[in-house]
């Protein structure tokens, strides 16, 4: 049986039923990263030993009949910004170079609580600030489908592992879609949870303990069960919210396609969409009609230009909470020179950087309100689907700056911060996100989709993305790694 492309669900069935012992699956995995991460570079935090010792434990706390929980001698990988005791968290920064964690994080904690063995830190961008995952300290990263293009980022080695069988799932972070455009460039399922729901103590960097405005962490892997089995660990209030709120997701109601009603958005006038990926969305949308679902080309009455420079504002301003003196004043020197009326994503990434308290309460209730219109829309709709980014994943940019970057959208050059939109629109509001494969590009790369759903409905949004698994299209491997 051929257990590096298994789902943790199945992996932890066959470990309780001792078909796979926890230091063979562990031994499975450090082979599998010998003979194939040097090519990717998805794994660059490893830590051997210790999981060696942990995983001949599980198994011998297995013979004595104890369970450690759902992923008992599940060996996995984290993001090099989860704090793990004793290992790097730099976040690509060079500075921060043998910088160690003194303790585990807390969504960290649940894992190891749960069973899971941690061994090895996946790669990112510096200050996981771009779709790919490449830094000065680690190197760079390449996607499993073609190893010229990148994984995307900022969770780009973790969705790179999880395609190529070098683990089972990966729990990574989403601000701006560091989750789920790795997860839709390599062809694997993402969820970006319903913000708030999943505690983030521990993976703000220099001891921070405030939690970042849109920023959540989520789960990857190659079956949406697996999304809901992790999601299920990391979950819930910390010590301090846990004394007074429990999360109690709205229940998932078995029922087929004929029961939904489904809104589709296959394009916007801020982030066009290549025809490729406009075409599997189609396809996709036809077969849930044919279904007997109720399908139809809607989405949110939102300014799309506003709600992409609102959320851009939030995210920048959340962002300069790490911003040093010296930086801040170079943004203020930087737009001593922009006139008033110019607008682009550096100019407003700088003012956002430097915004006032008043301008960002005025900012937030434009957000609040997008909420409010959001929830309005799901009381006609289960769900909207739409790109998770305009195109297939890019070729490797590692020379121009953010705001320089480009894509080709069917023979059109375009900034490649116009996908903010895609990413943007619905962690604007705090809602649930699932990304799911839908196919190939003519290329061969991977396609995927968002499944939205209304705040709090992360459960539904991975339910509606497993009934597709099994009835549409699951997770393939890439070719030269399978």
């Amino acid at each position: 049986m051929d257990y590096a492309f298994n789902s943790a669900a199945r992996l932890a069935l066959d470990i309780r039923e001792k078909r796979i012992g926890c230091r063979e699956l562990l031994d499975l995995y450090l082979r599998r990263l010998d003979a194939i991460d040097p090519a990717i570079n998805a794994i660059v935090v490893r830590d051997i030993e210790r999981a060696k010792s942990r995983a001949d434990a599980a198994d011998a706390a297995l013979a004595r009949g104890e369970l450690w929980g759902p992923l008992h001698g599940l060996s996995i990988t984290v993001k090099e910004s989860y704090n793990v005791a004793g290992l790097a968290t730099t976040r690509g920064i060079p500075q921060l170079a043998g910088r160690l964690a003194d303790r585990d994080m807390l969504v960290v904690e649940r894992l190891a609580a749960a069973g899971a063995i941690v061994f090895g830190k996946s790669n990112v961008p510096i200050h996981l600030a771009d779709w790919q995952s490449y830094n000065a300290i680690y190197g760079c990263t390449n996607n499993p489908w073609d190893l010229t293009r990148t994984p995307g980022g900022s969770s780009g080695g973790g969705a790179a592992a999880v395609a190529a069988g070098l683990v089972a799932f990966e729990a990574g972070s989403d601000s701006a879609g560091s989750l789920r455009v790795p997860a839709h460039y390599c062809g694997v399922y993402g969820h970006r949870p319903t913000h708030g729901i999943v505690p983030q103590i521990g993976h703000e960097l220099g001891g921070a303990i405030a939690p970042r405005d849109l920023s959540t962490l989520g789960p990857i892997a190659r079956t949406a069960d697996d999304l809901a089995l992790v999601l299920g660990v990391m979950a819930g209030p910390d010590s301090i919210d846990g004394g007074c709120w429990a999360l109690t997701p709205p229940p998932v109601k078995r029922r087929g396609f004929a029961d939904l009603r489904i809104a589709v958005m296959l394009d916007s006038p801020s982030a066009p969409v290549d025809a490729e990926t406009r075409a599997q969305l189609r396809k996709v949308a036809t077969f849930l009609s044919d279904r007997g679902a109720h399908v139809q080309e809607s989405a949110p009455s939102l300014d799309p230009e506003r709600a992409t420079l609102t959320f851009l504002r939030l995210l920048r301003s959340a962002g300069s909470a790490g911003l040093t003196d010296e930086g801040a004043q170079a943004a203020k020197q930087f737009l001593d020179g922009v006139s008033s009326d110019d607008s682009n994503y550096r100019i407003e990434s700088a003012r956002a950087e430097v915004m006032s308290h008043r301008d960002w309460f005025r900012t937030d209730e434009i957000r609040h309100r997008m909420r409010r219109t959001w929830a309005e829309f799901f009381q006609s709709w289960d769900f909207l689907i739409c790109p998770a980014s305009s195109t297939a994943a890019t070729p490797h940019d590692h020379v121009s700056k953010r705001w320089e970057q480009t894509v080709r959208i069917d023979g059109d050059v375009m900034p490649a911060t116009d996908q903010m939109f895609w990413v943007g629109f619905s962690a604007l509001a705090h809602l649930p996100s699932t990304v799911a494969p839908l196919g190939l590009s003519g290329e061969g790369l991977p396609i995927g989709m968002q499944v939205i759903g209304p705040q709090g409905h992360d459960l539904r949004c991975i339910a509606f993305a497993a009934m597709l698994e099994r009835c549409y299209r699951g997770f393939v491997a890439p070719p030269a790694f399978a």
